[in-house]
């Protein structure tokens, strides 16, 4: 497969396949039960959901304990996390590529993107932001690790592979029609739902 970036060939191969193995548990399932309880607060009952970058659909099965009949779609690159990831929504509902590659007509209540743009190239967002707006019918959820001014960090003895910056600003500055609608912050710490020390940012459309 031909990719656009390097960061795209490095998650479709052996590092994003070992990924795989570190965020299965039952622990992480309950974070992220928790943690879509808060961010979904001012959403209600979405009837559907789109995840860009959803792995092997830890956030896609916690989606369906809260939302029971709710329909969802999952883009994945590494194809043995899409394998798993269409047990959990079925084959049909999973487009196994590069988000880049990704084209659709259809819109859905929630675009999610959590853990994803950070691993992404700079110069690439502008094309996901626009991805998520367009599949978006009313509320995007940006879950990432958030920096005032755009860096570069060493991730796992790699470098540029891990980039924080303010997704949510530049996609409000991006669309006049968006509005930030909630926001928190998930901390590693959390003596109950512990999680990586993201924030989260709920975008609507007006």
């Amino acid at each position: 497969m031909d990719f656009k970036t390097e960061q795209e060939a490095f998650w479709a191969g052996e590092f994003g396949t070992d990924y795989i193995k570190r965020n299965k548990s039952d622990e992480y399932l309950a974070s992220s039960l928790n943690f879509f309880s808060k961010a979904f607060h001012h959403v209600g009952r979405p009837e559907s959901l789109i995840e860009f970058g959803a792995n092997v659909g830890v956030n896609l099965k916690a989606l369906k304990l809260l939302y029971p009949g709710i329909d969802l779609f999952g883009i994945e690159i590494n194809k043995d996390a899409a394998s798993e990831l269409a047990n959990v929504i079925g084959n049909d509902n999973v487009y196994s590529g590069s988000i880049f590659d990704f084209e659709t007509s259809r819109q859905y209540d929630v675009a999610l993107i959590r853990g994803v743009l950070i691993h992404t190239n700079p110069d690439m967002l502008p094309h996901v932001y626009e991805k998520l707006y367009r599949t978006s019918k009313k509320y995007i959820l940006i879950g990432e690790y958030y920096n005032p001014t755009p860096v570069a960090v060493s991730y796992r003895g790699h470098t540029d592979r891990l980039f924080k910056r303010d997704f949510a600003g530049e996609m409000l500055d991006k669309h006049d029609d968006l509005k930030l609608a909630d926001y928190g912050f998930c901390y590693k710490r959390d003596k109950a739902f512990p999680q990586d020390d993201i924030n989260w940012f709920l975008l609507e459309k007006q």
